[in-house]
């Protein structure tokens, strides 16, 4: 299948980060805030999942939440996913099918880490999927801004005018 069935089939919508995406669990069980780490602004789901879609041209801009996220490969090419720990190192992962050329078919993106993807050279489109616990709330969702980033990572220029085009 291509990018377009993958969208209409599982019903996708263009996410703020870029891509397409829809949520497909939320827990019924809420933790509440004053049992949750610093950082979250209320109570929040045990965990939460969505589909992702990226197509080609599109990128997953740099952004962060207050939670881990794992990323899962279902079809589709590899995804690079980069991230910027806080304590300033660049992490890059390989999402994909095949081990013998690097990759991985899980990432574990920790939280508070700036992170963001683009499809591998080659790669038309890819479709994954991202758990996060706990639950993802928009209110945690932080999109990245260039010139913050820039001067927090003055060494990973490169990387942040990809993944932060403006």
């Amino acid at each position: 299948m291509n990018a377009q069935t993958w969208i209409k089939r599982l019903d996708l919508c263009p996410h703020p980060e870029g891509g397409y995406y829809r949520e497909t669990y939320r827990a019924d069980h809420t933790l509440p805030k004053n049992s949750l780490p610093k950082g979250f602004k209320g109570p929040r789901s045990v965990s939460t999942a969505i589909y992702f879609l990226l197509k080609r041209g599109q990128i997953s801009r740099f952004h962060r939440i207050a939670s881990d996220e794992i990323w899962h490969h279902y079809a589709g090419g590899s995804l690079i996913i980069h991230g910027l720990t806080p304590e300033g190192h660049h992490i890059r992962f390989k999402l994909g099918k095949h081990a013998s050329l690097g990759e991985q078919p899980q990432v574990i993106i920790p939280a508070g880490t700036w992170f963001g993807a683009a499809l591998a050279p080659r790669t038309i489109f890819a479709l994954v999927g991202c758990t996060v616990a706990p639950g993802f709330d928009f209110t945690d969702f932080e999109m990245s801004k260039t010139a913050s980033l820039l001067q927090k990572y003055p060494a990973h220029k490169a990387i942040i005018k990809q993944l932060c085009p403006t």
